[in-house]
């Protein structure tokens, strides 16, 4: 009875990482997609820029240069952290970010050994940034939005913290934010909570009228 429970456990499990994995897998099919996209239109920028050049319009050629640099800092961003699980979850995350226009700003600084899992690092990051991004997509203004994301070390600890602007405030039960949205959302913040456990971490969320905190602490 017990090793048929066990096994149901490992195959629900098992079936979790791989829907989390071919999500993941979604995500940085559509990055690339996004950089291959730019790299096709390439010959056709050009051939814009030398119009503006042989008609001596220099104001419409600096100008479309411009937005040029722009769009291609936009898809080109890549955050180089040195672990590669984490690089394909920020990058994939950051570009499903800038393409719902939300301004993103990263910084990581990881410490030489990490005491977490890739896994349960990658999912414990991914549902932070999943709900950032629902949290940043409430609000109908596209230049209030906003998603700032800093993990490193703090106190001997991982410090990971994503501050994301939003519409609604979310409401507090116990000491318990509750969802907005019903199941996805809820299970992302069970999910966090699991992982901080299992590792003796610490969750710390605020919440105000435009702007949610989370911040995680898990013991190096």
């Amino acid at each position: 009875m017990l090793k048929q429970i066990y096994r149901r456990v490992a195959e629900r499990k098992l079936g979790s990482r791989r829907a989390l994995m071919e999500t993941h897998y979604e995500e940085v099919q559509a990055m690339y997609q996004q950089m291959r996209t730019w790299r096709h239109d390439y010959k056709n920028h050009l051939q814009v820029m030398k119009a503006h050049l042989d008609m001596g319009e220099y104001q419409e050629l600096s100008d479309y240069i411009l937005a040029l640099d722009e769009e291609l800092a936009r898809v080109s961003r890549v955050i180089e952290t040195g672990n590669l699980a984490l690089d394909a979850i920020l990058n994939s995350k950051i570009a499903m970010a800038l393409a719902r226009k939300i301004e993103v700003n990263v910084k990581v600084v990881l410490p030489a050994v990490l005491s977490v899992a890739d896994y349960d690092l990658c999912v414990l990051l991914g549902n932070l940034m999943d709900n950032a991004i629902e949290g940043c997509e409430s609000q109908k203004e596209e230049e209030h939005r906003f998603l700032r994301i800093y993990i490193g070390v703090l106190k001997e600890q991982l410090y990971l913290s994503v501050v994301n602007s939003h519409a609604i405030r979310m409401k507090k039960e116990g000491s318990r934010y509750r969802s907005t949205k019903a199941a996805d959302r809820g299970l992302g913040i069970l999910s966090i909570d699991s992982i901080a456990a299992r590792y003796h971490g610490y969750v710390n969320r605020q919440s105000d009228e435009s702007v949610f905190a989370t911040e995680v602490l898990l013991p190096l």
